[in-house]
C-alpha cells in the first residue's frame, strides 16, 4: 500500500486522483480547506458527485489549509505527494480576483519548504497552460505550445494574469528543489480539463448546462466572441496521463496535458446542442471575460513518455450531458 497525499483534494481534479488512489488500495491523506469559489466539495456533506469516498477504509480527509497542516506535520513516509492545491476558479477569478488567486505563491512555498524538510519520495506538481506566453496565443498568431517555449535560462514571455504567474513560480521552485536538496518531482501543465462534476464557474458545465436548457431556441449563447479556442481534454484522460508518465521525470521538468486539437467556444456550444437534439446559431457575449484567442497544447512529448489521449471531445460532452440528465440537470 502506497501512501499518497493530495493537497486541495476536494476539487474537480483532486476527486477522480482519490478515487483512482483509492481503489488501486492506497492510504490517501485529502487536505483541503474547501475554500469559497475554488469548486472544492466537502465529503461530509453528502460525499462527491461521481462517487463517495467515505466508503474507503483508505481514506482520510482533514479540512484545512495545508499551509497550516504543513506546520503541524512532518509525515516522511509519503510515497507521492499531488500538490493540486490553489485559489482557482473560472476565467472570472482570473480575471476580476488577481489578488487572491496570487495567494498560490504562498501556498507553494510553504509546499515547499515542508517537502525540504520531509523529504516525500516524489511530488507531482500541478502547473497550468496559464504559464505559456500570451504572445503565442494571439488572434492570428498563434501556435500549439511546446514545453521548450518556457526557458528559465531565457526569455520568460508574459504568462496568463497572476494565476500563470504563480504556476511559473512553482515550476521553478520545483527544479530548484531538484538542483539543490534532490527533491524529485515532474510538474505538469494541463490544457482545458473538464468532466461531468466540473463546478459552474468553469465553461464546460455551464455551456452544457445553457444547451441543456435552451432546447428549441433559435439562439445559443457563450461568453467572449465565441471565436477563442481552447484544447479541451477529459480529466480522465488528464489523470490516465499523470498516472502514465510520472514516474519518467525526477527533476522538475514539464509536460503538457492536452490533445493538440484547437475548439472554439462557437464549436462547443454547436456539439452540445447538436448532442441535445438541435442546431441553433451561436453568438458570442463580448462583455463578458474570454481570455486569450487560442491556447492549445503539442503533444510529442507526451508522446515519447507513453501517453496519448483517448477521449475525444464530443464524446466527452455526450457523457457529460447524460450524465446531467440523470441528476436533473445539476452537477452537484
Amino acid at each position: 500500500m502506497r501512501k499518497i497525499l493530495i493537497t486541495g483534494g476536494a476539487g474537480f481534479v483532486g476527486r477522480r486522483f482519490c478515487r483512482r488512489f483509492l481503489e488501486a488500495g492506497d492510504h490517501v491523506v485529502c487536505v483541503d480547506p474547501v475554500a469559497p469559489d475554488t469548486g472544492g466539495i466537502d465529503p461530509a456533506s453528502n460525499g462527491w458527485p461521481m462517487f463517495d469516498p467515505r466508503d474507503f477504509s483508505n481514506f482520510h480527509f482533514v479540512k484545512q489549509d495545508c499551509r497550516q497542516w504543513f506546520k503541524q506535520h512532518a509525515d516522511s513516509d509519503f510515497d507521492y505527494v499531488l500538490h493540486l492545491a490553489a485559489m482557482v476558479g473560472g476565467r472570472a477569478m482570473i480575471e476580476n480576483k488577481p489578488l487572491a488567486v496570487a495567494d498560490d505563491r504562498a501556498i507553494d512555498a510553504e509546499y515547499w519548504q515542508w517537502a525540504e524538510r520531509v523529504h516525500p519520495k516524489k511530488t507531482v506538481c500541478f502547473s497550468s497552460s496559464a504559464a505559456y506566453p500570451i504572445n503565442f496565443q494571439k488572434d492570428g498568431d498563434y501556435r500549439l505550445l511546446t514545453e521548450d517555449m518556457i526557458r528559465f535560462d531565457g526569455d520568460l514571455g508574459m504568462p496568463d494574469m497572476t494565476y500563470g504567474w504563480a504556476k511559473l513560480t512553482c515550476e521553478y521552485l520545483a527544479r530548484l528543489a531538484y538542483e539543490k536538496h534532490g527533491l524529485k518531482s515532474v510538474c505538469y501543465r494541463p490544457f482545458s480539463g473538464y468532466g461531468e462534476d466540473q463546478d459552474d464557474s468553469y465553461p464546460f458545465p455551464s455551456i452544457c448546462k445553457r444547451a441543456m436548457a435552451n432546447v428549441g431556441n433559435p439562439v445559443l449563447t457563450v461568453w467572449g466572441t465565441g471565436d477563442q479556442m481552447r484544447d479541451f481534454i477529459h480529466i480522465e484522460d488528464c489523470v490516465d496521463g499523470v498516472l502514465t508518465t510520472m514516474d519518467r521525470i525526477d527533476d522538475g521538468d514539464a509536460l503538457n496535458l492536452s490533445t493538440g486539437i484547437y475548439t472554439s467556444f462557437k464549436q462547443f456550444a454547436r456539439i452540445a446542442a447538436e448532442e441535445c437534439g438541435y442546431f441553433p446559431e451561436v453568438q458570442g457575449l463580448s462583455d463578458k471575460p474570454a481570455g486569450v484567442f487560442a491556447r492549445g497544447g503539442d503533444t510529442s512529448k507526451q508522446a515519447a513518455c507513453g501517453f496519448q489521449y483517448r477521449i475525444s471531445f464530443r464524446d466527452g460532452i455526450r457523457g457529460a450531458l447524460t450524465w446531467l440528465r440523470e441528476r436533473g440537470g445539476q452537477g452537484h
